[in-house]
């Protein structure tokens, strides 16, 4: 389930896919068996692939990294030492 933030609320997009019968019976299957609907089955399986990695098998990047795209390991490795660099002055006691 692809889930966007727009003014506060929580907006789901609905979509139609085709799968095989197969998979579809063992995902249904799955599903009760755990007690959860083959929505929410099928919506965590998605979470977790797309954890996993890309289609390539490359671990996606949350957050900043994203917003490089190809850059290179060294460019990546930079901004990581000045992010850490900043996090590193932070006193956790402010935080309390």
């Amino acid at each position: 389930m692809l889930v966007n933030q727009f003014y506060g609320q929580l907006l789901c997009v609905k979509a139609t896919i085709e799968i095989e019968d197969d998979l579809f019976r063992r995902a249904k299957a799955t599903a009760a068996l755990q007690g959860r609907s083959v929505k929410a089955y099928v919506a965590d399986a998605l979470h977790a692939q797309l954890q996993a990695g890309d289609e390539d098998g490359r671990p996606t990047e949350p957050g900043w990294r994203s917003v490089f795209g190809c850059a290179d390991a060294d460019a990546i490795a930079e901004v990581s030492a000045v992010i850490d660099a900043e996090f590193s002055r932070i006193d956790p006691a402010t935080w309390e």
